[in-house]
């Protein structure tokens, strides 16, 4: 069974310094490029995170500060990467809550912008919770039949998330070979700005997803406190959940 794709679509896989997704860098990218047509596309990276791997997290992928010293930096292969993954959708395993948002971060560090809203999403992490509930090895056993040998290596997991995603569309009656709708099913809670900081409220504006707002819509408070969007700017936020804030902002400031 091959996916019905009307564009391309791209699982990738990051390998990172860590988890916080406004401060920690990718140090390996995979990108598995589905065509319509059937044909692949595959290319990884070793990326220079131009800081220090933590010795936890290099237990984890195996990837150490040695092994990316003299590779190129996120920047550097930013237009490579980009014009991979242009006018096509994403899939990943719990991309929608990190590896968009990460991948999102560098982009715009690289000074790339990228509407990331203008791709379909699918996270095969998600359709897998709700199905089964449970890590990509587990899902790739499930689903598969298969041990998912060098876990946490970006290409491995790429690999497995593509074949994970198969096998669910052919196991489950309910999910359609579609990408939108494979991409409305995994997608959690909508969010406006990817890490979930702003969220869409019952009337479909955007509200904040935190602290003392949390559940207020944003145009409300920064009307009320205009100091409330300088802290904002200023405090330890993702650069895209900025931009998006930035740009509503705006559009307020336009249309009153």
């Amino acid at each position: 069974m091959e996916l019905s794709l009307t564009r391309p679509l791209c699982f990738f896989d990051l390998e990172t310094t860590g988890v916080n997704v406004a401060k920690d860098r990718v140090v390996e990218i995979s990108i598995l490029k589905i065509f319509p047509n059937g044909n692949k596309e595959s290319k990884t990276w070793l990326v220079n995170p131009e800081m220090p791997i933590p010795p936890q997290t290099t237990a984890v992928h195996g990837i150490t500060d040695e092994k990316v010293a003299n590779e190129p930096t996120f920047k550097q292969l930013s237009k490579d990467i980009y014009s991979m993954i242009k006018g096509s959708d994403l899939a990943g395993f719990n991309s929608d809550r990190f590896d968009i948002p990460l991948l999102a971060e560098e982009m715009l560090r690289a000074e790339i912008d990228v509407d990331f809203k203008k791709h379909l999403t699918v996270d095969v992490q998600t359709i897998f919770h709700k199905m089964e509930k449970r890590n990509l090895s587990a899902a790739y056993k499930f689903y598969c039949g298969k041990d998912l040998d060098n876990a946490h290596s970006a290409e491995a997991d790429t690999n497995a998330t593509y074949e994970v995603l198969k096998s669910q569309i052919e196991k489950y009656d309910e999910l359609e070979n579609d990408v939108s709708i494979l991409s409305a099913f995994s997608t959690r809670r909508k969010s406006v700005d990817f890490a979930g900081f702003v969220i869409v409220d019952e009337d479909g504006d955007a509200a904040f997803n935190f602290g003392k707002h949390k559940g207020k819509k944003v145009v409300e408070v920064l009307g009320r406190e205009p100091g409330y969007f300088s802290w904002l700017l200023n405090a330890d936020f993702p650069r895209y959940t900025k931009k998006v804030l930035t740009a509503i902002r705006l559009e307020n400031m336009n249309n009153a």
